[in-house]
């Protein structure tokens, strides 16, 4: 028996990145795991190979959370992982680019919350919503996401509350992970002009002097997920290598 057996987890952005790592995790700790991602291809695959079901999602977009989640009476398990990354200072940035990072990171965390909710507050159950390191601490060429990451932070804990005061028995808490090495870094690495020194910037802003491994996040996707984390709410889980501190 898992960690996890029993429950139905609902992982966004999970055909790549942090949300295959957490997906594989979840199934290997006995959940039954729902990848939901915008990449279909990607996801049927992971699906197939690890056991799980695939459903298309596109998280900004209210009518399809509506659709994804409704074949599921049940959900015990959220995780808000879907996410992007622009690089650009406050002078460079365009608002297209600064909407969309929004769109994603913040207003697909929101709509997911609202989506699963029903499935989830007769029984209880947990949300977590992938934060990050920039949601605390803010870089000048990472406005954007500094803006979503720290929206989602304050969400996180506004949403605990609203579920406590209310007796959903539903958790939510916020996993923050430093610069762990995803497709989403190369990503950001491909929108630099030096991207070797930007690799080696955030190889330094690590005392511990490396980049994390998604499955290092996946570990705290569990615990947060299992009920081992029972008395969890409303809490920033850093896992960072030690950079926030």
């Amino acid at each position: 028996m898992g960690a996890l057996a029993g429950k139905t987890a609902f992982v966004t952005g999970g055909a790549s990145g942090l949300g295959e790592a957490i997906a594989r995790a979840y199934v290997a700790e006995g959940a039954a795991v729902i990848v939901a991602d915008i990449d279909a291809a990607a996801g049927e695959a992971l699906a197939a190979e690890i056991g799980a079901r695939f459903v298309a999602l596109d998280v900004t977009q209210e009518a399809s959370w509506a659709q994804a989640v409704a074949p599921f009476e049940r959900i015990d398990v959220l995780v808000n992982n879907a996410g992007i990354t622009t690089l650009g200072s406050i002078e460079e940035i365009t608002l297209d680019q600064f909407r969309h990072e929004l769109d994603i990171d913040v207003l697909g965390v929101f709509m997911g919350t609202q989506a699963v909710l029903p499935k989830m507050k007769v029984h209880g159950g947990s949300i977590i919503n992938m934060s990050s390191l920039s949601g605390v601490k803010a870089s000048s060429n990472l406005v954007a996401y500094n803006a979503a990451k720290a929206a989602v932070t304050l969400m996180t804990k506004s949403c605990a509350l609203h579920f406590a005061e209310k007796g959903y028995g539903i958790r939510c808490n916020s996993i923050h992970p430093g610069a762990i090495h995803t497709p989403i870094i190369d990503k950001v690495l491909a929108q630099s002009d030096n991207p070797e020194a930007l690799y080696q910037s955030f190889v330094d802003v690590h005392p511990v002097k490396r980049l994390g491994k998604p499955e290092e996040i996946a570990a705290m996707a569990v615990f947060l997920a299992s009920d081992a984390s029972a008395f969890a709410t409303g809490a920033e889980f850093r896992v960072d290598g030690g950079a926030s501190i």
